[in-house]
């Protein structure tokens, strides 16, 4: 019996929940909605939306990298908010494409290494590179992407499904 390495594991689980999270932001009215919120203390939907692109280039910070220091005005930061829907799906395919090749060079050995998030000498969070992936990256992601889902449903744009119909696919409920 062969089992999955855990890059293989990464990679196929970010396959499928990359392919979801294009569904959504492709329904994203953001030439019209980007400055909507539903609540003042929310982000705006084109925020959010950029957050969730944005946050493909910090899973290739923790394969790539050891640490990352959120007080270094060196380190990478995103590019500036996408002005258009089509621009925020064009950061999305080179992000997302930027991951896959960094994961793709990659092995198990160095997914066991540590990522370290801190603010200078104050950690945040430390972990292996696969479960900071897993939880910092791809969890935090699917987490904002059903905020994003949301966001949509309250603005009437019908949603895709992700793991099965939506609403909007099988009628009403």
């Amino acid at each position: 019996m062969h089992t999955a390495s855990i890059q293989q594991n990464i990679l196929a689980e970010l396959d499928l929940e990359l392919a979801s999270t294009r569904r959504i932001l492709e329904r994203v009215p953001y030439d019209t909605q980007a400055d909507w919120k539903p609540h003042p203390k929310s982000m705006t939907l084109a925020q959010l939306a950029a957050h969730v692109v944005n946050l493909l280039a910090f899973n290739t910070l923790f394969v790539q990298h050891e640490s990352r220091d959120f007080l270094d005005p060196n380190a990478p930061k995103p590019g500036p908010r996408p002005t258009s829907l089509e621009e925020l799906l064009a950061r999305f395919d080179d992000y997302s494409a930027q991951l896959r090749q960094a994961l793709h060079e990659t092995d198990d050995e160095k997914l066991t290494h540590n990522f370290r998030l801190h603010r200078g000498e104050h950690t945040i969070v430390e972990r292996t590179k696969g479960a900071a992936i897993r939880i910092m990256g791809l969890n935090h992601s699917i987490h904002h992407r059903g905020q994003l889902t949301v966001y949509l449903r309250l603005l009437d744009v019908p949603v895709p499904g992700l793991y099965g119909p939506s609403a909007d696919e099988q009628g009403s409920f």
